[in-house]
């Protein structure tokens, strides 16, 4: 097990206030309407689980929350912003497969080696990374659970592993928003604890948007629970596009 300071984690701790505020949000897709019209308060900081089932609506939904995809009406302002590109800069969004799917192929070594490269500076040589470059990108998501072999495939991993690597990559800005999907997917309940558990660690100097088509409002340590049952529809998103 991997041992973590929280303390030592050099980060802003999480503001109160609102984090999401719409009124009347829709999207229509290539192929049709997709969800909405809908109104949405989500207060800053802690994890807010999104109670909704599965789906190109959830999934759009998400996506449109950290400036991915651009509303066909309504009114949205997420962290004080209401242009999506802004909104686009200031958060992060991992375990979607439309935006953040890994090859079979690729080893732990070259997924965090290629983050550090899109990270750094154009001109600056980055080398493949070794265990303790895996440690620093990973260890804070991650916390007690293990860290991943080197040399491993992430395809290959177990679970709980291959997700916390994907939130661990995609959250190494550490923004004020971070939004995960695909949470109900994890088969094993232990599994789906110890993620929400990590949510909840990071929800301690972010805010943390997920969803889950269970959820209630008796989750442990979950800021708040949204109802959207019957709330959203199951349109088609057709093309994944980013917010411009």
């Amino acid at each position: 097990m991997v041992e973590t300071d929280i303390e030592s984690w050099k980060l802003p701790r999480r503001t109160d206030g609102t984090l999401v505020s719409a009124r009347g949000i829709e999207l229509d897709g290539p192929w049709g309407h997709v969800f909405g019209p809908l109104d949405l308060d989500i207060d800053a900081g802690g994890v807010t689980v999104i109670a909704a089932q599965s789906g190109a609506a959830r999934t759009a939904l998400l996506m449109t929350l950290c400036g991915r995809m651009r509303l066909s009406g309504g009114a949205l302002t997420v962290l004080g912003f209401s242009k999506p590109t802004t909104v686009l800069a200031n958060s992060a969004i991992a375990c979607l497969n439309e935006l953040d799917e890994v090859s079979p192929s690729v080893t732990v070594r070259d997924l965090v080696t290629e983050q550090l490269r899109w990270n750094s500076p154009w001109y600056r040589l980055v080398p493949r990374v070794n265990d303790d470059g895996v440690r620093d990108m990973c260890a804070q998501t991650f916390g007690e659970v293990d860290l991943p072999p080197l040399n491993a495939f992430v395809d290959d991993l177990p679970e709980i592993q291959q997700l916390l690597l994907r939130i661990a990559v995609a959250n190494t800005r550490r923004p004020p928003l971070l939004v995960v999907g695909r949470i109900d997917k994890i088969a094993d309940d232990t599994e789906r604890e110890v993620l929400l558990e990590r949510l909840v660690a990071l929800g301690e100097r972010q805010s943390v948007i997920t969803a889950d088509v269970n959820a209630t409002e008796s989750m442990p340590s979950v800021h708040k629970v949204v109802d959207m049952h019957g709330l959203l529809g199951a349109g088609d998103i057709g093309v994944m596009t980013e917010g411009r």
